[in-house]
């Protein structure tokens, strides 16, 4: 059974920083493509980045990009990402998903969300 467990979140001042972390279990991590989405309620789930398996190659979206940092350590089975410069209208809850056989690519953003396995999220709040 694949779990995937977020931690990091918490409440963090305008234009500062945190790093959530995901560790997963029950897959073969090593060769997943791994992401993170975020989620406002009433809202859709939006992409915010992917990494591949080595984590040689990363795409982010538009919004997070220069700021936002995705990293992994296959050999602990832990996914990061690393916010910088983060603005109210960041906060969410932030999720990690695993996206199987999926290539990692700028498609995440429109992808089923059946098609990934998911974390239960962290929340992250940024006050003003």
């Amino acid at each position: 059974q694949v779990q995937l467990r977020e931690s990091g979140g918490g409440i963090v001042q305008a234009g500062g920083s945190l790093r959530l972390s995901c560790i997963a279990s029950g897959l073969p991590f090593e060769s997943h493509r791994m992401g993170w989405f975020r989620q406002v309620p009433g809202q859709t789930r939006e992409w915010v980045g992917c990494i591949d398996r080595s984590g040689g190659m990363r795409y982010y979206a538009d919004s997070v990009e220069d700021r936002f940092t995705i990293s992994r350590n296959n050999a602990n089975n832990t996914l990061f990402l690393q916010m910088n410069k983060l603005q109210p209208e960041e906060t969410a809850m932030y999720y990690c998903a695993s996206g199987r056989e999926l290539v990692c690519s700028p498609g995440w953003a429109r992808r089923a969300p059946i098609l990934f396995d998911w974390g239960q999220g962290t929340q992250v709040t940024v006050s003003s």
